[in-house]
C-alpha cells in the first residue's frame, strides 16, 4: 500500500471509530536499563561528550530496540506509532554537539517504525497501521526569556525555529511518515513556527500529509506554559487546517478531561487526548494503572469527546492495549459545523460579534 492509500485509508478509519496513538517511548527505553556505550554504538564510539539519554539515539545506535518498542504498541492496538523523534531537531541535539545527526534521526526513526507497521499488518491481515512523523517542542522558547532578569532576551527566534523544524520533517518524510505530528506544545510561538516549516517542506515537495497537532497544559492554570487558553491556542492553531488537534502530556486523564471538553466543543478537527498515567508521584513516577486510566480515558470516548485516544508519559503497552480496548466500538465524535467568524487570539480568545 502507498503512502497515498494510507493516508485515504486514515481519513476513512477516522469516521468509522476512535483512533489508537501509542504510549510513552521513554518510559519503555528505559525498561532496557541501556548505557552509555549501548547510546554510543559504533557510531558514536570516540564522541566527545556523553550521549546517555539522548533516546533519539537510539534510532541509530539500537534500531532493533526502537522496532521492538513500536511492535509491542502496535500488537497492544495501536493504530499510530509515534517516531523516535521527540527531540530529533538541530536545536535539541546542540545539548549533546549532535546537531550534524538529526535529519539521519528523523530518516531512521520513521523507517524503523514503518518497519514495525508492515510487520503488524503482516500479522494481521487487513489492518492498516500508521507512522506519526513526531516534532517536539524543542528546549528553547521563542516566547519566554530565559533569564529572569533580562525578559526581552531570548536563546532561540522564529527563522531559527523554522528552519531546524524543516530539517526534521524531511527527513521524517523520507523515512515514511504518514502525518506529521507537532506535540507536547507548551509555547505557541513554537508550534506556529513547525507548522510554517511543515506547510513549506509540503510547498517544496509538492504534496501534503496530514498534520496533527496536540498542546500542553502544563498546570492547574488551564493554559499553556506561554500563557493561552486551549480555546486562544485553537485559534492561533486552525489555519492550517490540521487533521486533528489535542492535548498530552503534563496532565492525568482526570485533570486533562475539562480541556479535552473544551476543544471538542469548538474544533472542526479531530479531537486527540493521550494523557499521562496520572499525575507523578513524590519520585517523578506515574501510578495509575491500566485499568484506572482505560476508565477515564474510556469515558472520554463514551462522552462524545474524542477521535484519537493514546497515552504520554508513564504509558505502556498494557495501559495502551486497555485503551484500545475501552473504546472499541464507540462512535468517533461527530465534528461541529462551526459558524464563521473573526476569531483571534492573544492569551485568551476573542470572537468578534
Amino acid at each position: 500500500m502507498t503512502r497515498e492509500e494510507r493516508i485515504e485509508k486514515l481519513k476513512a478509519l477516522s469516521k468509522e471509530r476512535i483512533l489508537v496513538l501509542d504510549g510513552a517511548m521513554g518510559t519503555m527505553i528505559q525498561g532496557y536499563k541501556l548505557t552509555e556505550a549501548d547510546y554510543r554504538g559504533e557510531l558514536l564510539k570516540d564522541h566527545a561528550s556523553d550521549v546517555k539519554g539522548d533516546n533519539e539515539l537510539i534510532s541509530l545506535a539500537q534500531p532493533d530496540i526502537l522496532r521492538e518498542i513500536h511492535l509491542k504498541y502496535y500488537r497492544a492496538g495501536a493504530d499510530f506509532a509515534e517516531t523516535n523523534t521527540f527531540g530529533a531537531t538541530s536545536i535539541a541535539q546542540a545539548d549533546y554537539h549532535l546537531e550534524h545527526l538529526a535529519y539521519q534521526m528523523n530518516v531512521e526513526s520513521a523507517r524503523i517504525a514503518r518497519e514495525a507497521a508492515d510487520i503488524a499488518e503482516s500479522e494481521t491481515p487487513g489492518r492498516v497501521c500508521f507512522v506519526a512523523g513526531v516534532l517536539g517542542p524543542t528546549n528553547r522558547t521563542a516566547s519566554i526569556s530565559p533569564k529572569v532578569n533580562d525578559p526581552g532576551f531570548r536563546n532561540v527566534n522564529f527563522d531559527q525555529l523554522v528552519e531546524s523544524y524543516k530539517e526534521a520533517t524531511k527527513g521524517l518524510i523520507e523515512g515514511g511518515a504518514d502525518t506529521i505530528l507537532v506535540e507536547t506544545i507548551f509555547d505557541t510561538l513554537n508550534a506556529k513556527a513547525a507548522l510554517f516549516a511543515i506547510e513549506e517542506v509540503f510547498d517544496e515537495l509538492g504534496f501534503e500529509l496530514p498534520i496533527m497537532i496536540s498542546g500542553t497544559i502544563t498546570d492547574m492554570s488551564g493554559r499553556l506554559l506561554s500563557g493561552q487558553t486551549p480555546e486562544a491556542f485553537w485559534n492561533s492553531v486552525r489555519h492550517v487546517k490540521p487533521f486533528s488537534i489535542g492535548l498530552n502530556c503534563a496532565l492525568g486523564a482526570k485533570e486533562m478531561r475539562p480541556h479535552v471538553a473544551t476543544l471538542s466543543r469548538i474544533a472542526d478537527a479531530g479531537v486527540s487526548a493521550h494523557p499521562n498515567a496520572g499525575l507523578p508521584n513524590e519520585m517523578g513516577e506515574y501510578d495509575q494503572d491500566a485499568a484506572q486510566m482505560s476508565a477515564l480515558v474510556g469515558e472520554f470516548a463514551k462522552s462524545g469527546l474524542v477521535n484519537i485516544v493514546g497515552g504520554c508519559c508513564g504509558t505502556t503497552p498494557e495501559h495502551i492495549h486497555a485503551i484500545a480496548e475501552a473504546v472499541k466500538g464507540a462512535t468517533p465524535r461527530a465534528k461541529p459545523e462551526i459558524e464563521p467568524r473573526l476569531r483571534l487570539s492573544g492569551l485568551e480568545a476573542f470572537t468578534a460579534a
